[in-house]
This record gives C-alpha cells, structure tokens and sequence, in this order.
C-alpha cells in the first residue's frame, strides 16, 4: 500500500525573546527557549534526561553509575530532591552519605552531565506524603498552597537546597540547566509562581524553570516551561480496567501533548486547570516523564517490555518532541525511614501501595545498577539524537495524509514525518504495542511531498513493515558532503576514522532490506563491499544501492564531489543495539559490545562490565488480546530448572568478552588479568579479552537454601482507598509466611553495581528480605525474578527470606497468571561477573 504525507510550507519563524528566561551572562553556551525548540550556543539543543534518585541509591555507587547513563545517551540528570529524604525530624536536615546533593551534583560535572534538581517541595515520586515531611503536615491543613504556615516551613528547605548547591550554577559554570517546581499540581498557578520566586529568593539559579503540564495544568503566565510526559503503562489505575487508552495513545503519532493520565489518581479528572494546548503556540514540546520502566503497585503490577519503551520512545520524536525526559532511567532503593516506612501506601491515604523498599521501577538501569534491554533499545535513538538532534529539533511533525480512525485502530500504519519544510527530513514509523499486537503491512512504500523539491517514493520496491517494527529514516540528509536520498536503515552515528573518512553507521530493522539511494549530483565514485551480493542501478540523479547483507563489513565507500571520503556502514538489528560511542583512548570512537560499556576520560579507561540476564520471556497477555486472560503455563515448575545461562556463577574459566573499535587506538589496550586478542571484524578492529590462567574466576559458592516453615492459608484480602486491594499487614509475614534461610556470601562493600547478585526464581504475591531483624529488599511477585545485590548485605550473615502466598479472590492484576496459595523459592543462584578495565597508551 501506498503511504502518503503532504509537507506544508515552511512555518513562519518561531517566537523568541519572548520568555522571561535568561542564562547566566557571559557563558559560552547560552541556552535560549523558542517557541518551537531550545538553543544552546546559538544552536539548535536537543536534551536527553534521565531520572536518577540519588537518594534512592548507595553514594559509593553514584559515579559508575552517571557514567552508565552517560553511555546510554542521557546528556541530563534529573532527580528529585526528596524532602522528608532529608528532613523526616524537623530541624535535623542532612546532607550526608547517600543524601549528599551536592557531590552528586559536582560528580555530573565531573562527567559532563547537566543536572536537573526537581525541588518539589511536593514531588510524588511514590514517597510517602508526596515527600513532604510527616511534621510539615502535622502544622498545616493547607499543604501546596500559600497558607503562611506552610511556606514558613518551606522557606528553609529551599535555603538548605541552594546552599548545597550553593557555585553551581551556571554563572559560575556549574551542571544547572533547569530547575523543577512543585509536581502535577494543576490548578493552583499562584502558588507555582509563589515557589518560584521563594526559590530564586534562597538563591536558586537556572536558564529553565520548568513545571509538569499534564492534566490540564494551569501554570502562571510564561513563568514555567511545560513539560509532558506518556507511559506505556500505569499502575495507578483499576485492577480491572484493562490497558488504559492514556497509554495506548502514546504508540499513535499526535499533536496532543498532554496526558491527562499520570497523576489521574490524586486529581478529579473531571477537573481541569486549562485546555491542554494552551502552551503549544508560546513553548516547544518538551518532557521529563517519558516511561523508562513503570513500578508496581500491589494491586496492579504491569509489565513493561523494551520494546514498548523504545517504541514510546522513537514515537515522541515522531510526533514532534525536542527534549526526550525519562522517569526513570535507573532505578532505586527507599531508604530505610527514622520514624516512619518512606513509600507511597494506603496507610498515608494514598490510593495505591507500593513496595516498602524497591523502587525498580523495571528501568534500563535497574536497582542494583542491572543493565536491561530498554537500555539497548533507548541507547540506540540517543545515538540519533546525539549527531542528528540539532536537524530533528527545528523540524516540524508532519501527519500523513490518511490517519488511524482512532485510538483502537491497528490496521491502519502509524507514521510521521519530521521535516524542514523544504526538501528533508526524517520518516518514523511505529508497528508495535504494548499487549494488542499489531499487524504485518505489505507491499508498504511511502511518498513524502515537500514543497520546495520533488516528491520521494521510498523504497524504489514495496516491502512488508514487520509486526512489532519501529524505526527512522532519513530523507534527503547531507553526510559529509554526500547527500543521502533516503535509507531504509536508521541513522545511528557518525564517526571520523584515523585517514579522516566520515563513517556514517545506520541500523538495519528486521525483515526489511537495506536499502540507499545516493544523489549521484554529489557522487564522484563508489564502491560496495568485495564479495556481497549488492547491486546498484542508476536512475539519472540517483544511485540505487540493494542487496546489502547487514553486519560489520556491509560498507559502502563513497569519493564525494566536494572532496570528502564518506563510508557507509550498515549494521544488523541486533549489532547495532551493542553500539556505544564515546570518548575512548583520547578520541570519539564507535564500540561496538554486548555487555554494559562505560567511557570513564577523566581517569582514560574504558570499562567493561559482563551483563547479568535479564528475564524477557513473553507477557502471558503479549500475543492475546488484553481481556482474554494470562496463560497459566509461564511458571516451569522448580523441578525444571533454570533457563542456560552465559553468566552462572558456576562457569569456570572466566569468560572471554570482545568488543569492536572504530578507529582502533594506535595501540592495542592492555586489561589487566587478561592477554588482549586482536583480529578484523569487518570494518572495525575486534579486541577480545582472554582471562590469564592465574585469573580467578569471579565466582562463589552458590546459596543454599532451607526451607524453615511452609505457608499457611493466605490471608484473606483487605482494601484500602479508593476500594483498591492492600498489601498484606505486617504481622502476617510472621504468621502465615513461607520461611526461607538463605545462606550467601555477601560481597565487597566495593564492588561495582549489579556485579554480584542473588536471584531468586520465586512464587507468590509478596516477599521480604531480611539480614537478622532488618529488612533489606522487598517485592511484589510479578512473574519475573526477584534480585537483590549482594554489595548492600552486611557480611557473613544469612538472609531469611519470607514469602505470603496469593489469595485466589484477590483483586490484583498480574501480567503472568498467579498460583493461588503457593509460596516458595523456585531456585537461587548466585550471578557474578567481573568488570575489565581497558587503557592504552595515546603515543
């Protein structure tokens, strides 16, 4: 089927200087609001945030960790600054250990990262009071609001914020490019100002203040820039409402902004502050909640894929976003409260409760610092962005000409055209969804109509868009001199190789031939890969390059009439969902490697850390249609045994691990307790780390497990507010419990995250962790496995674990089907890996 979009003319100029905001003067990058996209040093600017909650994870940890979200693409680290994190005793406000804001802060520039503080003093973020202290609201009725009380008692902690924060503005070139205010609050747009100006007051500083717009939200008058927000899932609606059309919307491509969804649980949704495109002609479409994962409540607990997240994703950029924002990018612990538990829960009066310590949130980075593979997915359109986001920023998103009937329409293909206006652009589609899955679409080609330069048809040959496809093209892009008619291969990055050839990587999607057409106006020859099957046929100004077999060698090499060497390198699905580029060695360089890498150039290493697997069998509900029910095949018994695992404990030598380089360092790396194996692989060099003899494996004893009480009956379900099933008491862990002591060696106090865990292959509805009385790890049974990093556990001590069983009648959504009253440990095993350090000398 023909696919059609009609390109209007160019817009006129967006708005500017017509905001009240300002950078710092004198600094060498400005950052400027349009109404229409963001600058920085008088170029178009397109931010990547991503959400880490410093408090919600070991200090100790932090800098690996930054420099994980470095190499996923993140350019911007947001986290809230938790209030009762700080000050649960009035008067007793500490910045200390994992609470330390400012060397967090400090540790972002270190690294190159902005960072986003989101102030509150009200954040949400599933924290008991919304993270307003138990005593603030012991002295007001009047919480979020003007009431003299309760500015008396935020007054304070905004002084204590800026203090900590105190020369790291951007006058003194510190990492503060924004500031958030308050959350979701929609109606109240006098009080946001009021908080603005108490903030500036304490001596807070940024270019961007920003507030959450969704719900309608009223904000004062261009004191605020919006900010959107789309998840995949929610856990804050009914246990029985199915997936919620809030969600599904976000896999269509719109120019609706809001989401009148998140946050729909503490508002009225009949309420609305003011109509949801009341900013869209004076700001530009930016976010700060995209899902990066979703946490779980106790009586829903959905599951998000990485392809629902990545497909999220590349959609928001289709549909016109200039500032990608994830909540969250790396998931967290709750700390351990004074006085009081410190999670979101029907006993605060929220509607929902959530676990008493994780906060997961099943994120590409996970609590323990686990890598998973939303972070390949989401990693790949950072790549994008990082080369091609100051093109896409000041494009404007174009419909097609023939649109999807509405919200329950998977027949009809969902695509969008981010475009100049004039002659080039990018094409997205996207083909998947999360629980309706939808269709295959053949004999499929697209004709984009610009107005100031012929139409393109594309692919030259129709092609079937695959079910669960999502993807970008470009239209008409200058590489280096060469012009690039379109690609049916998503652009990744460029690379500069050491004879000054400009490597242009693109990535292939499954089930679609790669395909290039060069303008040949700006062609002087070209050569295609020595032994492949491609073909090419000239059609007057184009060259038309087909048969490409994607991988490591399929480059096209290409001289360039303005006197540029231009290569075209195409990669395989899968590959290029192991590409990283960073700064390695002294130079941008391409990696391409299937474990977590980490560009460390303060200290010129490189690090390696072998991944731990991540449970991605299917949704019980992925291939039928939501209502039809989960499939009650998904939990093996334990007699079953797990799954072939590459990372179990138990494999002896050490593992080798490879990773590929462009353009190699003019010497080899060396890696301590490994000789370095160098070979070709296709246009890169392959350096593969082979573990000396003398290595010790990265291994121990594997945990034993004893049963010390089965389970009882389970207890009989209890609601909450609004009506919604409740976590079980407390006292009947001790009760009707299944016990289990598990005996594991904790590990290092130093070593590096998501290095050593315990995962548990469980069943039930809810289960704790213990070290002696202390609790240490909690989970709601969602079907996957539950791990809990050994670096957090005091050393030599046994784990009790305690296990509820689920309660037939309860009325909680599970996205696998529940085993009513079973309780029990499946099978443990201990997944360790080790983290290689790479160095080479630069002479």
């Amino acid at each position: 089927m023909r696919h059609r979009a009609s390109v209007p003319p160019p817009p006129s100029p967006p708005l500017r200087a017509h905001l009240p905001f300002a950078d710092a003067p004198g600094v060498p990058d400005p950052i400027v609001v349009t109404s229409r996209w963001l600058t920085r040093g008088g170029r178009p600017w397109f931010p990547v945030s991503g959400e880490f909650h410093y408090s919600r994870h070991p200090a100790r940890n932090w800098e690996e960790e930054l420099l994980k979200l470095k190499a996923g693409g993140v350019t911007a680290v947001a986290s809230y600054v938790i209030w009762i994190h700080h000050e649960e005793t009035e008067g007793r406000v500490r910045f200390d250990g994992d609470r330390d804001l400012r060397r967090f802060a400090r540790l972002c520039a270190r690294h190159g990262l902005d960072f986003i503080p989101r102030i509150g003093p009200w954040s949400h973020a599933e924290v008991r009071n919304g993270g307003l202290p138990d005593w603030v609201l012991a002295r007001t009725s009047a919480a979020r609001s003007d009431d003299p009380a309760y500015l008396a008692a935020v007054r304070p902690w905004f002084e204590a914020i800026a203090a900590q924060l105190h020369g790291l503005d951007r006058a003194h070139r510190g990492p503060i490019v924004a500031i958030q205010i308050e959350n979701e609050l929609y109606d109240r747009p006098d009080h946001l100002r009021t908080l603005k100006r108490m903030a500036q007051e304490a001596g807070l500083c940024a270019p961007l203040w920003t507030s959450t717009a969704w719900g309608g939200v009223h904000l004062p008058d261009d004191e605020l820039l919006p900010l959107y927000g789309g998840y995949p899932d929610a856990f804050w609606t009914e246990a029985d409402g199915g997936w919620p059309d809030t969600c599904r919307k976000h896999f269509f491509f719109t120019h609706q902004r809001d989401d009148e969804g998140i946050g729909a649980d503490l508002r009225p949704t009949t309420v609305r502050g003011a109509d949801p495109e009341t900013y869209a002609d004076r700001f530009p479409w930016a976010t700060c909640e995209l899902g990066g994962g979703m946490a779980v409540a106790y009586h829903r607990r959905p599951r998000v894929d990485a392809a629902d997240i990545g497909a999220l994703g590349l959609t928001k950029i289709g549909c016109g976003s200039v500032w990608q924002g994830y909540y969250m990018f790396h998931g967290g612990t709750n700390p351990t409260g004074e006085r009081t538990p410190l999670q979101e829960s029907h006993a605060t009066g929220y509607p929902n409760d959530l676990p008493v310590l994780t906060y997961d949130f099943q994120a590409p980075l996970g609590e323990y610092g686990q890598y998973r593979p939303s972070y390949d997915e989401l990693r790949l359109q950072h790549l994008l962005l990082a080369d091609f986001g100051e093109l896409i920023a000041p494009m404007r998103s174009v419909l097609p000409d023939g649109t999807p009937r509405g919200q329950h329409d998977r027949d009809t293909l969902r695509w969008a055209v981010r475009c100049d206006g004039r002659a080039s652009g990018f094409l997205f589609v996207t083909n998947h969804q999360p629980h309706e899955p939808l269709p295959d679409h053949p004999d499929t080609t697209f004709t984009v109509a610009f107005p100031e330069a012929p139409a393109l048809t594309l692919p030259s040959t129709p092609v079937t868009v695959p079910a669960g496809a999502y993807f970008c093209w470009p239209l008409r892009l200058d590489v280096a001199g060469l012009r690039l008619d379109w690609a049916t291969a998503q652009p990744v990055c460029t690379i500069v190789d050491d004879d000054g050839r400009t490597v242009f990587v693109l990535a292939a999607t499954d089930g679609i031939e790669p395909e290039l057409a060069l303008d040949a106006r700006t062609v002087t020859t070209f050569a295609t890969p020595a032994g492949a099957d491609a073909a090419t046929v000239t059609d007057g100004d184009r060259i038309l390059i087909t048969g490409l077999r994607p991988g490591t060698d399929a480059l096209v090499e290409v001289n360039t009439r303005a006197g540029d060497r231009v290569a075209l390198l195409v990669l395989d699905a899968a590959t290029a969902r192991t590409a990283y580029r960073g700064e390695a060695w002294g130079a941008q360089r391409l990696v391409l490697c299937a474990e977590g890498v980490v560009f460390d150039a303060a200290d010129g290493e490189v690090r390696v850390h072998p991944r731990t697997p991540y449970d991605e069998a299917p949704r019980a509900d992925l291939h039928p249609r939501y209502d039809e029910g989960p499939r009650a095949d998904l939990h093996p018994r334990c007699d079953e045994g797990p799954r072939a695992d590459p990372h179990r404990h138990s494999r002896s030598p050490v593992p080798a691990v490879s990773l590929s380089v462009l353009p190699a360092p003019h010497r080899p790396p060396t890696v301590p307790g490994a000789t370095v194996e160098e070979s070709q692989d296709g246009a890169l060099t392959r350096y593969t780390l082979v573990p000396d003899e003398d290595t010790p494996a990265p291994s121990a004893p594997a945990p034993s497990v004893t049963v010390l009480r089965p389970a009882g009956a389970p207890p009989a379900p209890v609601t909450g507010v609004p009506g919604r099933a409740s976590a079980p008491a407390d006292e009947y862990y001790d009760t009707v419990a299944a016990v289990y002591r598990v005996d594991v060696r904790a590990s290092r106090a130093d070593a590096p995250p998501g290095a050593d865990l315990l995962r548990l292959h469980w069943t039930g509805d809810v289960a704790r962790a213990y070290v002696g009385d202390t609790m240490v790890a909690d989970q709601f049974f969602t079907g996957r496995p539950w791990d809990i990093g050994l670096d957090r556990l005091p050393a030599g001590e046994p784990l009790t674990l305690k296990i509820l069983p689920f309660a037939a009648d309860a009325a909680v959504h599970l996205p696998v089907a529940p085993v009513p009253g079973v309780a029990e440990v499946r099978h443990a095993e201990r997944i360790t890996t080790r983290t290689w350090r790479l160095r080479t000398s630069l002479t």
